[in-house]
């Protein structure tokens, strides 16, 4: 284990932390396993979302001009608004106390990385995604005309960045754009889904789910990249040989609008399709044990959803999108990986249903390879050594 600082982390989150998504999930298993590392951190954060209670943390939350009590997900106007005073409390903080490193999320790195230089404190850029390619993707924003400006400002942030960490399937484009960015990925722990027969049981009953047919789980956000518009659509395809078969998805946030659209509504209507609000994260594990196929159909994107981590824990078998993003942890001795279409989604999700000792050796391979890779101590050792080389290459910014 590496010698620690006395000093505390400052880490800027523009989330609201504590929520069950994504990054508020990830960030919270990093200050757990700071926490047991002896660590103390200071949070800058939105002025939205639940305390936590972690050994060694403070939070201190930005200002709140106009009472906001929810931040969507993805880049928003509300985003923008709030990461005004978010910018200042950073700035207040590195005036009041020296810090050993500034552990800067997502957009938040930019502002940081100017602060941070001012300070003479290394800049730990935290990569959840790649900023240009969420503003790319923006239908509300026509920016194509802004992309050489928006991948230079990308660079001359990879290369201020005294390391950079980034969600699994996004080294790749770090070491592309900036080939002497130290760089390193993300590989969160994954508790496997133990829950017993009684439970998943009366989970079944509370959704109306039938005690013997087989269930289809999809976990997490409905988010446009997340590609449920394809799995939607193969939903009649599976049901045309497997009938019997229901279709969960968990983690809806509101109206979304893929569930008003195309064969949704009457698949909702008829029960073939249950939707479940976004749960407790210490829920989850019912839902994943519930499943009989887990489903990842993810269009585009370059970060890896955290949801694969916990699926290969689950002890389940796997269907996923054969995309790069996938591939980062996936792999066909693991998984099930097809073409990210409707067909294909179908054809793995039945192969499996037809195939029970292919899924069953599918599934104790992913949960093997989760306990092997993916342990809390592993993770715990990640971060120390995280943290161990930001200091080491504090002193060697590139320009």
């Amino acid at each position: 284990m590496a010698k620690r600082s006395d000093a505390r982390i400052l880490v800027v989150a523009p989330q609201p932390f504590y929520e069950d998504r994504g990054t508020p999930i990830a960030l919270r298993q990093v200050l757990h396993a700071l926490g047991e590392l002896g660590r103390g951190v200071d949070l800058v954060t939105y002025p939205v979302g639940a305390d936590a209670i972690i050994p060694g943390l403070r939070i201190f939350r930005s200002g709140n001009p106009f009472d906001f009590k929810s931040v969507p997900i993805g880049l928003s106007l509300r985003k923008v608004v709030l990461d005004i005073p978010l910018t200042f409390m950073l700035r207040r903080r590195l005036t009041r106390e020296r810090y050993a490193c500034v552990h800067a999320i997502e957009e938040a790195a930019f502002p940081a990385a100017v602060l941070a230089r001012a300070h003479g404190i290394p800049l730990l850029y935290d990569m959840q995604s790649s900023l240009v390619e969420q503003l790319m993707r923006s239908a509300s924003l026509p920016l194509a005309p802004a992309r050489p400006a928006l991948i230079a400002m990308e660079r001359w942030l990879l290369r201020q960045s005294s390391l950079v960490v980034t969600s699994a399937g996004l080294a790749d484009r770090v070491r592309a754009m900036v080939p002497s960015a130290p760089v390193r990925e993300w590989h969160f722990p994954s508790a496997a889904a133990d829950s017993n027969p009684a439970e998943v049981r009366r989970l079944r009953e509370r959704l109306g789910v039938s005690p013997s047919g087989p269930v289809v789980l999809y976990s997490g956000t409905f988010e446009p990249y997340q590609g449920l518009p394809d799995l939607i659509a193969a939903i009649p395809i599976v049901r045309t040989r497997a009938p019997d078969t229901t279709f969960v998805f968990v983690g809806a946030d509101g109206v979304h609008e893929i569930l008003g659209h195309g064969a949704a509504p009457s698949l909702i209507a008829s029960g073939v399709l249950r939707v479940v609000e976004r749960q407790p994260r210490a829920e989850i594990a019912a839902f994943l044990a519930m499943a009989d196929v887990l489903v990842s159909p993810r269009a585009y994107g370059g970060n890896l959803p955290l949801k694969i981590f916990d699926y290969l824990a689950a002890g389940r078998p796997i269907v996923a999108t054969d995309i790069p993003t996938h591939r980062s942890v996936l792999a066909e001795d693991r998984a099930v990986l097809v073409a990210p279409e409707p067909e294909a989604i179908a054809a793995g999700i039945l192969d499996l249903l037809d195939d029970a000792p292919r899924a069953r050796r599918l599934a104790a391979a992913a949960r093997s390879y989760a306990k092997q890779h993916f342990g809390w101590s592993r993770f715990v050792d990640s971060v120390d050594a995280l943290y161990a080389e930001v200091a080491r290459h504090a002193s060697a910014p590139r320009g």
